[in-house]
């Protein structure tokens, strides 16, 4: 009975924190939306257009703080606390730094304003920083204190832009203001990550002792930061692929289809990943069970999905597109496949990070290859063309995956 009880209330514990973070993740998502709606409203065509370009490069910049997030939090879980100050400054400062030497280049090649890359650089810092608190927090499975972490960074990263933009203070203030709260908000970040001095539950330093987690340099290293970060950057490229390839490869009323049902792409992909962040710390220390519970949930998310995409495809792409894009509601399951498919790839990569596996993202980066020669040389220049060999890329890497995760004699 006690026993019984106990596990409730661990699954109690854990519902509450997925849907503490799925809301954090909510709330990064809606004020991420806010800065182009008033965008649009308060800034001339052209400083939007300068203001949505560095934001975008800002997320290609902010990747190294996913990766040490990952990193962080894989190493916490195995081997418990130790120090990651220094690392989390190295990996924020390198950031800053290459960010701050290509700004004169992507100055002139984007026509910015050179203001707004020097504050590009800037952010990037603070945002990177932030990744060090956060996976401390995954790692240590404190998960509602890293939802509020993660909503506190997404204020500081996108409300200062937001009052810059309901001030008037065009692109350049607006960033601005987006770069002092970002720095603001670190002081808070650092203060939620601090080890409770009360009775805490289980942090990962007594969870991997409990464990039999695979063996292994119990230092945290920059090279363990550069094999997440590269995994990160992986996931982000080949999300995008389809969609820059079609951009490439259609007229523009097919590359304006294809972004609207990319949308229904993005939304299968990302619906479940709050299952991979609540499970990474047991990835970490070889739980196979977790990962097997894991793939179920997201495998299950993504038939879901893909069934109400196929029952209501044209309600989807009214809502996403408009009445100018039904004619593609009938691509809508494939898209939502694609999309379930690459969460299935995403949950499987931070499994082989987490585990310490050599070259993870190695198969993500062929299946981009694949994919680009299959679009540019095979496959029909069409939506449905794309789609195509999207999807069987998306599949194929899904197998390959599975296959190193589950493969007999695998650690």
């Amino acid at each position: 009975m006690t026993q019984t009880t106990g596990r409730d209330a661990g699954a109690a514990r854990l519902g509450a924190a997925g849907v503490a973070v799925t809301a954090a993740t909510m709330l990064t998502n809606a004020l991420a939306y806010l800065v182009p709606v008033f965008g649009a409203r308060r800034l001339t065509a052209g400083d939007l257009g300068a203001l949505a370009t560095v934001l975008a490069l800002g997320a290609i910049a902010a990747v190294p703080g996913f990766g040490l997030q990952i990193a962080v939090a894989a190493h916490r879980a195995r081997w418990g606390a130790s120090g990651t100050a220094r690392l989390g400054l190295r990996t924020a400062a390198v950031s800053a730094v290459v960010t701050l030497a290509a700004a004169p280049v992507l100055g002139v090649a984007l026509r910015l304003p050179v203001a707004l890359t020097l504050l590009l650089a800037a952010s990037t810092f603070a945002t990177v920083l932030a990744g060090r608190w956060l996976g401390e927090l995954q790692g240590d499975q404190r998960f509602l204190r890293l939802a509020g972490a993660m909503s506190v960074l997404a204020a500081g990263r996108y409300g200062g832009l937001v009052v810059g933009l309901v001030l008037d203070r065009g692109p350049v203030g607006a960033l601005l203001f987006g770069t002092i709260t970002g720095f603001l908000v670190l002081p808070l970040l650092a203060r939620l990550a601090r080890p409770a001095t009360d009775a805490a539950p289980a942090t990962g330093a007594a969870l991997g002792a409990a464990a039999s987690g695979p063996a292994g340099d119990a230092s945290l290293t920059g090279q363990h930061v550069l094999t997440a970060c590269g995994a990160s950057l992986a996931m982000l490229v080949i999300s995008y692929a389809d969609l820059i390839l079609a951009r490439q490869l259609l007229p523009p009323d097919g590359s304006g289809g294809y972004a609207v049902g990319a949308v229904l792409t993005k939304g299968a992909l990302w619906a479940p990943q709050v299952v991979t962040v609540l499970v990474l710390p047991r990835l970490a220390r070889g739980d196979r069970r977790a990962r097997a519970l894991a793939l179920a949930v997201i495998l299950a998310c993504g038939a879901a999905l893909v069934t109400a995409a196929a029952v209501a495809g044209d309600l989807a792409f009214r809502l996403a597109g408009g009445a100018d894009y039904l004619h593609l509601a009938g691509e809508a399951p494939l898209f939502a496949a694609t999309g379930a498919l690459y969460a299935v790839v995403f949950m499987l990569v931070n499994d082989r990070v987490a585990a310490g596996g050599r070259w993870p993202a190695a198969p993500l980066w062929v299946a981009t290859a694949g994919l680009a020669a299959a679009a540019l040389l095979v496959a029909p220049r069409t939506v449905a063309g794309v789609l195509t060999t999207a999807l069987v890329t998306a599949g194929v890497t899904a197998a390959v995956m599975a296959w190193l995760a589950f493969r007999p004699g695998r650690r």
